[in-house]
C-alpha cells in the first residue's frame, strides 16, 4: 500500500488520537436499538501471494487453491481486484465454493466509478453492473468500499452526495477519504454528517504518513479500519494495542462490526504474522473467540561451531 507509505517512520507522531464528535452518539443509537452481538472480522488485502506457502499454506499449495487456504486462516478479504475489474458469475461462483460459510468478502468500488464517472455524475449504470455482481456473493458479502481519487475534494461533493443518494440501501459501504482538505474541521463535519445521513461509513486509515486519515469518526456503528504497519516495526504492536483497547470501548459503546485489514509496505510475510497478532489481542482483551490463523515459523538453524 503506498499511500502515505514512509521509509523512515522514526520522526513520527503515533499518539492515538480520541474520538471524534458524533461517534459516541452513533454507537449509542446502535445500543439501545438492538442485542445482537457484534461480528468481527480480520483479514489481508490480497490471498494470492506466493511467499505465503510454507508458511500461511501448506507447502506446493498451487495458485488455483490460495483462496481455500486463506479462507480457512482468516475470515474477511480486502478484495482489491475489484478496483480494476467487476468479476464475471463463474468468478463469483468460484469465490463462493472456495470460501468458509462464516467468510465475508468485502469488495472495493471500482476505479471507473470513483476516480472516473462519479466525478462526473455518471456512475450509476456501471454501479448497477457492479452491485449485481456482487449480489451473487449472497451472505458472503461484507462491506463494500469506494476509495476516493486523491484529486476528489471537497469542491466536489456534490458528486458524493448524487451517489450516495443513488446507491442501493441494502449494500453495505463505506467511503475513504484522500486529499488532505477533507480533513479540515468545518468540510469533514459537513461530510461525515452526508454520510450518517445516509447510513454509509467512514474508512479509517492508521498510515504513518497521514495521520489525518486517522480520524477516529464513525458514521455508522460499524468499524472500517485499514492499518498499514512498517514491517514489524516496534510501533506496529504499539499501534496494534491502541487499536485494541479503543474497539474494546467502541464494543461495550454498541459497535455492530468490525472489519480490519492488515496492510505491510510490501504485503509480505508480516501481513499475516500482524493479523495474527491482532486476532489474539481480540480474543484476550475483547473477550472474542475468532480463530487464529495458524503461520508455519520454519526452525532456526543454529551453527555446529
Amino acid at each position: 500500500m503506498k499511500f502515505g507509505k514512509l521509509t523512515d517512520v522514526s520522526k513520527v507522531d503515533f499518539t492515538f488520537p480520541t474520538d471524534a464528535t458524533g461517534t459516541k452518539q452513533v454507537l449509542a443509537k446502535n445500543a439501545q436499538s438492538t442485542s445482537t452481538a457484534p461480528k468481527v472480522y480480520v483479514g489481508c488485502p490480497i490471498w494470492s501471494n506466493k511467499s505465503w506457502v510454507g508458511t500461511l499454506y501448506p507447502k506446493r499449495t498451487p495458485a488455483g487453491e490460495y483462496l481455500t487456504h486463506y479462507a480457512r486462516q482468516f475470515n474477511t478479504i480486502e478484495l482489491n481486484s475489484t478496483h480494476y475489474s467487476v468479476p464475471n458469475a463463474d468468478t463469483i461462483k468460484k469465490w463462493q465454493t472456495q470460501s468458509t460459510p462464516d467468510f465475508r468478502f468485502s469488495p472495493k468500488i471500482p476505479q471507473e466509478i470513483s476516480h472516473k464517472l462519479m466525478p462526473q455524475g455518471k456512475a450509476q449504470d456501471f454501479t448497477k453492473v457492479f452491485v449485481k455482481a456482487m449480489e451473487g456473493l449472497d451472505d458472503k458479502l461484507g462491506v463494500s468500499f469506494m476509495q476516493l481519487s486523491p484529486y476528489f475534494s471537497p469542491n466536489d461533493i456534490r458528486y458524493l452526495e448524487q451517489y450516495l443518494q443513488e446507491f442501493p440501501s441494502h449494500i453495505p459501504l463505506a467511503v475513504e477519504f484522500r486529499h488532505e482538505n477533507w480533513f479540515l474541521p468545518s468540510n469533514f463535519d459537513k461530510t461525515t454528517q452526508l454520510l450518517e445521513d445516509h447510513q454509509v461509513a467512514t474508512v479509517i486509515t492508521d498510515v504513518a504518513g497521514r495521520r489525518d486519515a486517522l480520524h477516529m469518526r464513525l458514521t455508522t456503528p460499524d468499524l472500517v479500519l485499514r492499518f498499514v504497519g512498517n514491517n514489524l516495526h516496534p510501533t506496529d504492536y504499539q499501534r496494534a494495542d491502541d487499536w485494541i483497547d479503543r474497539i474494546q470501548s467502541w464494543l461495550d459503546q454498541g459497535l455492530r462490526s468490525a472489519y480490519i485489514f492488515i496492510h505491510q509496505p510490501d504485503e509480505n510475510e508480516a501481513t499475516p504474522e500482524l493479523a495474527l497478532y491482532f486476532v489474539r489481542q481480540l480474543n484476550e482483551k475483547c473477550g472474542l473467540n475468532l480463530q487464529e490463523p495458524k503461520i508455519y515459523r520454519p526452525p532456526v538453524q543454529g551453527s555446529l561451531f
